[in-house]
């Protein structure tokens, strides 16, 4: 039965809505005719998404009175998130006739929409945008928010832009059809809101640990929108990132290094980050929080070590991340259970000593 949940994001000229109901892809030409009719739009997808839901969402762009639409699919995966392909995405919008008054839409994970929402930001200027998040990670972060990119050789994210879309359409069911990998991944990005922002939000997780692994799409569409709602009053308070929104990158400077040392390849992002997040409590000297994460990751069989990575490797990676200032590594370290700050770290022991217990 349906459940629809509407979050609103409050950016004056820019605010946009984000609806999480199952179901709702199948209906979803009713709610984007408003942005779709008489435009000319383009369908960005991978080669893992595009076939279970590439020809419904093209249908319900037509059935939004969409002047025409063409697709661009790229191969799915970290390795193509690069400036190539958002390369592709313009010459593709170029080729298909896109104006400045066109329509992308992003179709699928957290890259996809990353990818996509660049090439909006860049194709004439700025094109509007629409996301529609196929995987948990993508729903819960990467979709709500307004930052768009792609990596470089040198580091993750280091090209991109802030660029907001016009709607975010969070479908619960497109998770059944999700890799389990891929689901748990997405659960270190939840649980980080609790550890960061909602102690009772936490709380709640780890005592539905049955529910999230047996993956209960009601009680998923509660979190999906509980972490847009969060993740919207922070990006209303700091929308580019300059105070409360680095919060939100809570395990991912370390999570970073370690995607980056393994050649992304061994730990999928969500991995990486809930590795990242225990470092982060270890630095923190609280061994409470880390506890706390490290038994509910344990339960939901998500990874709690950097196999593969030395404390050095992955300390020198840190060094090319976007959050060093003045020579200085910002960690977002817990103070409490569901409360976090941000730490200019000068003296790389500290850092080493954090990630060396979890280090093979």
């Amino acid at each position: 039965m349906s459940n629809p949940r509407v979050i609103n994001v409050d950016l004056a000229d820019r605010s946009y809505e984000i609806l999480v109901e199952p179901g709702s892809l199948s209906r979803a030409g009713s709610f984007l005719a408003k942005f779709a009719a008489g435009k000319k739009c383009l369908l960005v997808s991978d080669d893992q998404v595009f076939p279970l839901y590439g020809a419904k969402t093209v249908a319900a762009l037509e059935d939004a009175g969409a002047l025409a639409v063409s697709t661009h699919v790229f191969s799915a995966g970290e390795a193509n998130k690069t400036f190539s392909t958002v390369e592709g995405i313009c010459r593709q919008a170029a080729q298909s006739g896109l104006e400045r008054g066109s329509l992308l839409v992003a179709l699928g994970g957290g890259v996809v929409g990353d990818l996509a929402g660049f090439a909006a930001a860049i194709y004439m200027r700025g094109v509007d945008f629409v996301q529609i998040p196929t995987t948990l990670l993508a729903m819960v972060d990467s979709s709500v928010g307004g930052k768009t990119g792609a990596d470089l050789p040198e580091g993750k994210n280091l090209i991109g832009a802030f660029w907001q879309p016009k709607f975010v359409l969070a479908d619960p069911e497109t998770l059944s059809t999700l890799p389990e990998r891929e689901v748990k991944g997405g659960l270190a990005e939840v649980i980080k809101y609790g550890v960061i922002l909602d102690r009772p939000f936490f709380e709640l997780l780890a005592a539905n640990v049955a529910k999230l692994k047996a993956l209960d799409l009601d009680f998923y569409g509660a979190v999906v929108a509980r972490c847009c709602e969060l993740k919207a009053a922070v990006v209303v308070a700091d929308e580019k990132e300059s105070g409360v929104r680095a919060l939100l990158n809570y395990g991912h400077t370390f999570g970073h290094a370690l995607e980056k040392v393994t050649g992304f390849s061994a730990y999928i992002h969500g991995e990486a980050v809930a590795v990242g997040m225990l470092m982060a409590a270890r630095a923190a000297g609280l061994p409470e929080v880390e506890e706390a994460q490290r038994a509910l990751f344990a339960a939901l069989d998500m990874p709690t070590r950097a196999k593969g990575a030395t404390p050095e490797a992955l300390l020198s990676a840190m060094g090319a991340d976007k959050k060093v200032q003045a020579g200085k590594i910002r960690l977002v370290l817990p103070e409490a259970l569901g409360k976090a700050k941000v730490v200019p770290v000068g003296d790389p022991a500290l850092v080493l000593d954090a990630m060396r217990p979890f280090c093979d």
